[in-house]
């Protein structure tokens, strides 16, 4: 994009009012056979007039998603209006906030859609793009991380502006930042799923959080078992990963000691886990009971009846 004209014009606005251009138009809704200017300010335009933003932050759209939205615009029609820009020293519009619908409409083979037209700056589109995408529901929290990142870097927002004006407290955007600082690995299991975003905020404080995380996954750990063994492994002196009290934790359990874990749970009615110490032959059995009856009875079968 050309910014020469840009350059004194800066953002001109503030965050609020940009945020208003993407989602004040939600409320209304135009009908399935009515893609025809009106007095709100819609056009009509032949959908081959309308070009993505190159700078679009967001490269990655979920074909099924697309194939789901496609079929509920045959079915309704578009509901919400493209915001577009003309195209500089060419014909035709750029799409500010939008692209999704104009992927799915492609694929419900629609002829024309509705726009309305504005004004913005290279900035505007910008950062109202970055605003349009965290937005978005299914943006896992690296997704929307980045994009608080990208308007506090680009356009020199601060975390209480972007809170206040997207409706979110300082501790989320705050939370939500410090995950970009995990290591790439563990990045990728919470984009994935593997991970949850409460295992991630967890493994933030933890400078073993590649190992923790590949934990979390082999041994299905709850969001307080990891914080337990974060816990007990940032209070054991700065001690090398391998050195830690906690190793036999750490160790992932073969298939041999799993399956002799589930017939002693299924046996005892108990959760059981066994725990083998490196290198030697001794170890020890866990058993976890929730009630003092479970207690009981796990007494009784150890030293039988009174």
């Amino acid at each position: 994009m050309n910014n020469k004209n840009n350059k004194n014009k800066g953002l001109g606005r503030g965050l609020s009012s940009l945020i208003a251009d993407v989602s004040g138009l939600a409320d209304t809704e135009m009908s399935s056979d009515s893609m025809v200017a009106d007095r709100s300010g819609y056009r009509s335009e032949p959908i081959i007039n309308i070009f993505p933003n190159p700078e679009q932050p967001r490269r990655t759209f979920s074909d099924e998603g697309l194939r789901e939205l496609s079929k509920s615009i045959q079915e309704r029609g578009i509901v919400q209006p493209l915001i577009v820009r003309k195209k500089s020293n060419a014909d035709g519009f750029e799409i500010v906030a939008g692209e999704r619908r104009w992927r799915a409409a492609q694929l419900a083979q629609l002829d024309a859609l509705p726009v309305i037209v504005k004004d913005f700056s290279d900035n505007e589109v910008l950062e109202i793009a970055i605003i349009e995408n965290i937005q978005r529901e299914e943006l896992n929290p690296i997704e929307e991380a980045r994009g608080y990142q990208q308007l506090m870097e680009k356009f020199g927002r601060t975390q209480e502006q972007v809170s206040t004006a997207l409706g979110k407290s300082r501790s989320y955007v705050a939370n939500l930042l410090r995950l970009l600082n995990l290591p790439d690995e563990v990045i990728g299991y919470l984009v994935s799923g593997q991970i949850s975003a409460g295992h991630a905020k967890v493994l933030v404080s933890s400078d073993e959080a590649i190992k923790i995380s590949r934990l979390i996954i082999s041994d299905n750990l709850s969001v307080r078992e990891t914080e337990k063994l974060v816990r007990s492994l940032n209070q054991s002196d700065n001690k090398t990963f391998s050195q830690k009290p906690k190793k036999t934790i750490l160790k992932q359990k073969d298939t041999d000691t799993k399956a002799i874990e589930k017939e002693l749970s299924a046996a005892l009615g108990l959760r059981v886990f066994i725990e083998h110490s490196a290198g030697g032959e001794n170890g020890s059995i866990i058993l976890k009971y929730k009630t003092l009856e479970e207690f009981d009875r796990v007494r009784d079968l150890l030293i039988g009846e009174d």
